[in-house]
């Protein structure tokens, strides 16, 4: 299966970025931490190379817990602050604050110097789609945000949201999508939704998430549907039909609807705890 994915609205939305980065002080880029790697756009490190970093690894309570550690630290070595975070239920949302003031520490002490006193840090989320960066920013700005006017951007159509008195965010529709030569990384987007499954081959993509539990996570599969992991990928798929009743008129075994089965008892976490990429394999 071939995965291409690069909408013509990037352009639109990457311009939007240029403008949008002269107005605040840190990004802080969502990742889902099981693909924090092939979650990321590489266009956001050269938009963003004059800027105070924050990584989120978020969804990090789906991902191998293990693999977090590795990951949080891989990042920190590449100078960026990091934060694990399941924004569903705000774990994680404490040490993220925190994370902001020091990561704008040289801001904030240039701003005392000046005269500059309660200034908030400005902010941009950015973030591929289905990472979390809506509820990311629902969640971090609460019932209590508002929007704040005479700041720059606004007569734009921006819109400045007040998460506190420490951390405004710049609000902006543009989204950054990937673009992807590696098909690996476009299978890993698959698998955790991030490409629209209507799009999608998901027998193939179901024999690949196979292929690679029983390599990296064995008795995954036989724990969930109770099925030997001794037997080829297919072999495996049609087990998991059986076990979850997939079957078709005349009783053959939809394959299709066991492979949705199998993807969404991976994205939601019913399959335990699993990260699809790991540091040492990062470029």
């Amino acid at each position: 299966m071939n995965y291409q994915w690069y909408p013509g609205h990037m352009t639109k939305a990457k311009r939007m970025m240029q403008e949008d980065i002269k107005l605040i002080d840190v990004i802080i880029e969502l990742v889902d931490a099981r693909i924090p790697f092939s979650s990321r756009n590489p266009d956001i490190d050269e938009l963003g190379k004059q800027k105070s970093r924050v990584i989120i690894l978020n969804k990090a309570d789906l991902a191998d817990g293990r693999y977090n550690e590795k990951w949080t630290a891989w990042f920190q070595e590449k100078g960026y602050f990091v934060v694990n975070i399941d924004s569903r239920t705000k774990s994680g949302m404490a040490s993220l604050q925190k994370m902001i003031q020091e990561a704008c520490r040289e801001k904030i002490e240039r701003d005392r110097r000046r005269g500059i006193k309660n200034r908030p840090v400005r902010a941009m989320v950015a973030g591929i789609p289905n990472v979390g960066k809506s509820t990311f920013i629902n969640t971090f700005a609460g019932k209590a945000s508002a929007k704040t006017g005479n700041r720059p951007g606004v007569t734009k159509g921006k819109q400045w949201i007040r998460m506190n008195k420490e951390v405004e965010l710049l609000d902006t529709p543009g989204i950054l999508w990937p673009k992807f030569d590696d098909q690996a990384v476009g299978m890993r987007l698959a698998m955790t939704g991030s490409i629209r499954d209507e799009i999608l081959n998901t027998e193939e993509l179901a024999l690949e998430l196979i292929q690679f539990l029983i390599h990296h996570y064995p008795g995954t599969l036989n724990a969930r549907y109770g099925c030997e992991e001794d037997a080829a990928p297919l072999q495996i798929l049609e087990k998991i039909a059986e076990a979850r009743g997939c079957l078709q008129k005349g009783r053959e075994l939809d394959l299709a609807k066991a492979s949705a089965f199998l993807l969404d008892d991976f994205r939601s976490g019913k399959l335990g705890r699993i990260t699809l990429e790991f540091p040492e394999a990062a470029i």
